[in-house]
């Protein structure tokens, strides 16, 4: 085998976050590390897809000298010695590499099953690679199919379809509660990361309007910056809560700040509008009594994540269905790459017979020029169908030859037997 798909990469699975974040290739040096692979005679094919949980370098290259340069780029990326990395790396070949692709885009190799956001992950790279000129059909035709892939698997299962995340369950949640959240009200109380998360996911998601609050004025003040909303003093909290239809909580707070009191005031302002709590402070922020109120409803970080268990367990369910997707797409891909195998043959065929047919043609030109424009434009139509009807059994064998992986076998067998010259037809199975 002169060429092979081969794949070297470092993953969650396989690597802990010390190794990755070593491994990490940023955007701006994706260019270098291409280029790298690409300088090697042996390399002809590349492409580099480096996220926050894995970096996997993709090549076209001579299976015996290929994996050489692509854990020399790893190496120099890192700063370790190849054989250091060696345990962290996992290194796939031909269908195991294009099956890991289809996997990746698929979300089975996410760390949250069934994730979206390493479609865009994969197209950006693709992209970056197709600018850099590094990829060429076997690549590009793999990243294609393996987005196919990772489309059809959404669109068919259910395995993207619940929320996965803390962030993504309150939203889900809001959502059952209110319908349409782009009309309501997020007032944040404190600081904490989880919180900052979850107001994101619900800005992203269409909340049009954001309120934070906090002991230290000017930490709200930062975030309404950064989302575009408003800041108001920690003192005027139990009045928020009338204006708020979504309230996250994450203070440090050793007691709770907000009261079954406060809230049956502010639900007796809003008129029947329900009040949703999302408490993610430890110790709590909000007295568990709030739930039992009529209209407000109030999960905290055990329930947001009871319920992102109970969608993974059903995301789970779906895998046996993504699984039978990626099959079918890997055997589209070798069918296709099988058939590269044969194309040079074929097209050497079609213009072997044809120069047969002209060439008689040719011979008996000077008995046809008696005939009509119509009779000669049928004498050509009939020797065309001769030789399309001749040639289709040998045409059907070549292709049955690239779908049953003996290809090369049937392809040197017509060689022979038509006594074909491939010089020509290089151009048909470059890569």
């Amino acid at each position: 085998m002169s060429k092979a798909l081969i794949l070297l990469g470092a993953s969650h699975k396989v690597a802990p976050i010390e190794i990755r974040e070593k491994l990490a290739i940023p955007k701006t040096r994706v260019p270098n590390a291409l280029h790298d692979l690409l300088a090697h005679q042996d390399v002809h094919e590349a492409l580099v897809l480096s996220t926050c949980n894995r970096t996997e370098i993709y090549v076209v290259a001579n299976p015996l000298n290929g994996g050489s340069q692509m854990r020399q780029v790893f190496s120099t990326v890192a700063g370790i010695a190849s054989e250091q990395l060696t345990p962290c790396l996992y290194e796939k070949l031909e269908r195991d590499a294009v099956s890991h692709m289809f996997s990746v885009a698929a979300g089975l190799d996410s760390m949250v099953l069934g994730e979206v956001q390493i479609l865009g992950q994969i197209r950006e790279a693709f992209g970056t690679a197709q600018q850099l000129g590094t990829v060429g059909k076997q690549i590009d035709t793999m990243v294609r199919k393996a987005l196919e892939a990772g489309k059809r698997a959404r669109n068919e299962t259910e395995i993207s379809t619940q929320a996965a995340s803390v962030s993504y369950a309150a939203v889900e949640l809001a959502r059952k509660i209110f319908g349409d959240v782009t009309r309501s009200t997020t007032l944040v109380v404190g600081a904490g990361e989880m919180a900052e998360l979850v107001a994101r996911t619900l800005v992203d998601n269409g909340v049009r309007k954001t309120i934070f609050t906090n002991r230290t004025f000017s930490k709200s003040v930062e975030f309404a910056e950064v989302f575009h909303g408003s800041a108001v003093p920690f003192e005027e909290l139990d009045r928020q809560l009338s204006v708020a239809d979504i309230v996250i909580s994450s203070t440090e707070a050793p007691h709770f700040i907000i009261t079954p009191e406060a809230v049956k005031r502010a639900l007796h302002t809003r008129r029947g509008r329900p009040l949703f709590f999302i408490d993610l402070a430890v110790p709590r922020d909000i007295d568990p009594a709030v739930h039992k109120l009529e209209g407000a409803y109030l999960y905290n970080i055990d329930d947001l994540q009871a319920v992102v268990e109970a969608n993974l367990k059903e995301r789970a369910a779906e895998v046996h269905k993504v699984l039978s997707i990626i099959d079918e797409e890997v055997e589209k891909f070798f069918a296709w790459r099988n058939s590269l195998v044969v194309q040079p043959t074929i097209a050497a065929l079609r213009e072997h017979a044809e120069a047969i047919r002209q060439a008689e043609l040719a011979k008996v030109a000077p008995k046809l020029k008696k005939l009509s424009d119509d009779e000669r434009n049928a004498v050509n139509a009939a020797t065309l169908a001769i030789i399309n009807k001749l040639l289709h059994p040998t045409m059907n064998a070549l292709k049955t030859g690239a779908n049953n992986g003996r290809a090369q076998d049937y392809a040197n067998t017509v060689q022979e037997l038509f006594a074909l010259d491939l010089t020509n037809n290089n151009n048909h199975n470059k890569e």
